[in-house]
């Protein structure tokens, strides 16, 4: 089976200093590291994904700006793909499809933020193309949302986008148990 590590939206504007800061986004970006570390050191596949904002009312992501940029935790290296998008699904009018059929894969490790706009998005329709995917929990981040006077806590929005992706869009794994199981594979 071929697999690619997924990155998503690991951007300086989720962190503290930034415009759109998450919950545990340093921690998160820690833990994609450990994937990236290993998919590196394998020589498998790693795509990048980076947000750009567009919509004229976009106030976080902004092109030319620092907290468009990756994070250092993740900063791609020269030979890896960088896919930009506009719109949380990093696959809808970009050539994330195409670069994951030319490099023949067919199982997405998927990380990065956020767990319940992007990550979801992007998991979802990984899933509709035919790919096997898998999230790594503790390698994603959300941040509190409000609807209709409620706060709902990042940690309760992180954790129920990822139970509604597990079983029937993907495999929602701790980081640890995704690098035991890709020892496991090269072994």
């Amino acid at each position: 089976m071929n697999t690619a590590l997924v990155i998503v939206d690991i951007q300086n504007d989720y962190f503290p200093e930034g415009k759109m800061p998450l919950s545990g986004p340093v921690e998160a970006s820690q833990q994609a590291a450990r994937l990236l570390d290993r998919f590196r050191a394998t020589q498998r596949p790693i795509i990048h994904i980076q947000h750009i904002a567009i919509r004229p009312s976009a106030t976080f992501f902004l092109p030319g700006t620092p907290g468009a940029d990756f994070h250092p935790n993740v900063q791609p290296l020269p030979d890896e793909s960088i896919v930009q998008k506009n719109f949380p699904n990093s696959f809808r009018d970009t050539p994330l499809l195409d670069v994951l059929r030319e490099k023949q894969i067919n199982r997405l490790i998927i990380c990065g933020m956020q767990t319940n706009m992007c990550i979801d998005a992007t998991t979802r329709a990984a899933a509709d193309y035919g790919f096997e995917c898998v999230v790594a929990a503790d390698a994603c981040a959300a941040r509190n949302l409000t609807f209709d006077g409620h706060t709902v806590p990042a940690e309760q929005v992180h954790y129920a986008f990822l139970a509604a992706l597990n079983g029937s869009y993907a495999k929602v794994l701790p980081v640890d148990q995704i690098l035991a199981q890709l020892a496991e594979a090269s072994a």
